[in-house]
Formats: structure tokens, C-alpha cells, sequence
């Protein structure tokens, strides 16, 4: 054989081998393509699983950051609920007392830490006198008729109300006008 004729026949054997390889990669492609078609619903159920666990997760971490602020911001409640009735108790002493007594005036000192001090944990005194009654702030125990103020306004605070962080941890005992 020439080489000219060797030539064409190694041409036309490489032109057999692509097209069985382009046959073959055709091949593979429609299986791939199966493949992803069927690992589809498969892949976007495990997608989605993984999208809710990580939503859960998210949800969780948030409720239990606060729910630890909460803690944190709540913890002093129950003894500022207990000091209240010592402040309730010095404000009476006084309300007897003379004002010109040193021992007064050292107690009044007192009062006045101990507030102080409530005050730096967050908690503050509920402006009840005059203003219009809230049940979510005062608890009415009386009403009254009265010339100075309008129908629905606080006339007379019996007991002071104190929130804790915005949270209400006494309501004030008012009277309230009709």
C-alpha cells in the first residue's frame, strides 16, 4: 500500500474512533441526564430538609437568647418585690414624723439610697396622680367625685406601683374619679 492510501485509512479509523466517542459521550450525557432527573426530587427533599433544620435551628437560638435576656433582665423581680414593702414602710414612717427630727432626715436619706439603688436595676415608680387610669398600670380601689379632676383621672395614689424593665411588678392602688 502507498502511504498516501495508509494515510487515508488511519483517517478514516480515527474518524470511526470519535464518532463511536462522540456516540459514547451522547450516551453518557442522556444518562446523566436521567440521573439527574431522577435525583432531583431526591436532592430538592433533602434541600428543603436541610433549609427547615437550618430555619428550626435560627428559631431556636433566637428563643433562647431571649429567654436568657429575659432571665437576666427579670432575676432582681422577686427581691425588689420584696424591698417594695420596706420602702412602702419607711414612706409611712415619715409621712409621722417631723421634718425638722435629724432622725428624720437620716431616714429620708435612707429612702433615698434605697430608691437609688432600685433604680440602677431597672426598676421605677408608676406616675399614678392625675394622670388617666390604666388598669394595665393601676388597680382602682375606690372612686370618688371630684371637683379638681375630670371623669377617668387618678385622684389619690393608696400605694405606689413600681415596673421593672417596662414590666409592671405592683400596680398603684388609686382612686379614681367618676
Amino acid at each position: 500500500m502507498s502511504e498516501d492510501a495508509k494515510k487515508n485509512e488511519e483517517v478514516l479509523e480515527e474518524e470511526k474512533v470519535c464518532e463511536e466517542e462522540e456516540e459514547d459521550a451522547s450516551e453518557c450525557k442522556d444518562e446523566q441526564k436521567e440521573d439527574e432527573q431522577q435525583s432531583d426530587p431526591e436532592e430538592e427533599a433533602l434541600n428543603t430538609k436541610y433549609l427547615r433544620l437550618m430555619a428550626d435551628f435560627q428559631n431556636f437560638k433566637r428563643r433562647t437568647e431571649k429567654e436568657k435576656s429575659d432571665i437576666y433582665a427579670f432575676a432582681n423581680e422577686k427581691i425588689i418585690s420584696e424591698l417594695l414593702n420596706v420602702i412602702d414602710n419607711f414612706e409611712r414612717a415619715l409621712a409621722a414624723g417631723d421634718e425638722s427630727d435629724s432622725f428624720y432626715q437620716g431616714m429620708e436619706m435612707i429612702l433615698k439610697q434605697l430608691l437609688g439603688v432600685l433604680e440602677k436595676a431597672g426598676a421605677s415608680e408608676i406616675t399614678a396622680l392625675g394622670e388617666d387610669f390604666d388598669p394595665n398600670f393601676h388597680n382602682a380601689v375606690m372612686t370618688e367625685d371630684s371637683t379638681e379632676y375630670e371623669s377617668g383621672k387618678v385622684t389619690e395614689v393608696l400605694q405606689k406601683g413600681y415596673v421593672l424593665n417596662n414590666r409592671v411588678i405592683r400596680p398603684s392602688m388609686v382612686k379614681v374619679a367618676n
